[in-house]
């Protein structure tokens, strides 16, 4: 069921953000190598909901703090006789060169798009619902109009800082997400509940349905304890409501 619709509820606020932080990243690679003004807008967005985001909270301390938890908890592997140790050691290292450069004093996410004037142009207009319009930034619209290859140059430069917390994000979630084994699950009537184990630290909880399945999860989860229930939406007018009958699931209880 791996290339299923996979759904994913964070447990704790740093698992949240890094979430949205990656949601935002994705959406700026997918509209930065487009041609048209509507593209470079949407790249330009994405990059600035992400310096939005930075400005309230310290991501770069909070990937640090994973990282390293991470690193401790894998050093606990180092003597069971069932690891791959080279894999684990490259791991390892990659942890080790993702902190380095995040400690570098230099490493100042967001820098670049802080000091645009175009940029603090755009960020002021842009709490204007519309106020991106060409009467409100002449300047921008201008910028808009340059080749493509012009706007791309401007938009990588403007993200370069970001990279690393682009890719030291993206390494942190694959080690949470890979750090359980998947169970298969059924929710009778639609509904689902398992107790988690005590001192488990669960971040993530991730379910994975048929790529062609018209329900989706509800999940609500508490300190030891979490509920899944079934939801279809046949009519988007309507409201959802839980499903009758029985659904199968993959589920994945992510703990690092």
């Amino acid at each position: 069921m791996h290339s299923g619709i996979v759904y994913e509820q964070p447990l704790n606020e740093r698992v949240r953000t890094f979430l949205r932080m990656e949601f935002l990243f994705n959406q700026t690679d997918h509209y930065i190598d487009g041609i048209s003004e509507w593209d470079t807008r949407s790249a330009l967005n994405s990059l600035l909901d992400i310096t939005e985001l930075l400005s309230r909270t310290d991501i770069k301390l909070d990937l640090i703090k994973e990282l390293e938890k991470h690193s401790s908890t894998l050093s606990v592997l180092n003597k069971n006789p069932g690891v791959d140790i080279e894999r684990l050691n490259n791991i390892h290292m990659n942890i080790s060169n993702y902190l380095e450069k995040l400690r570098d004093n230099n490493c100042q996410p967001g820098q670049s798009l802080r000091q645009s004037e175009l940029i603090s142009s755009l960020k002021q207009r842009n709490a204007i619902l519309g106020g991106s319009c060409n009467f409100d930034l002449p300047a921008y619209h201008q910028w808009l109009h340059r080749s493509a290859e012009n706007k791309r140059k401007s938009l990588i430069e403007w993200q370069n800082d970001l990279v690393i917390t682009k890719h030291s994000l993206a390494f942190s979630l694959s080690l949470l997400r890979n750090s359980t084994n998947p169970t298969f699950e059924k929710a009778n009537n639609g509904f689902f509940q398992k107790s988690l184990e005590q001192n488990s630290n669960c971040q993530l909880i991730r379910i994975i349905l048929q790529p062609d399945a018209m329900d989706f999860p509800e999940i609500s989860a508490g300190k030891h304890r979490f509920t899944v229930r079934m939801m279809e939406q046949l009519d988007t007018s309507a409201r959802p409501s839980q499903v009758e009958s029985d659904v199968d699931f993959e589920l994945h209880c992510c703990i690092l």
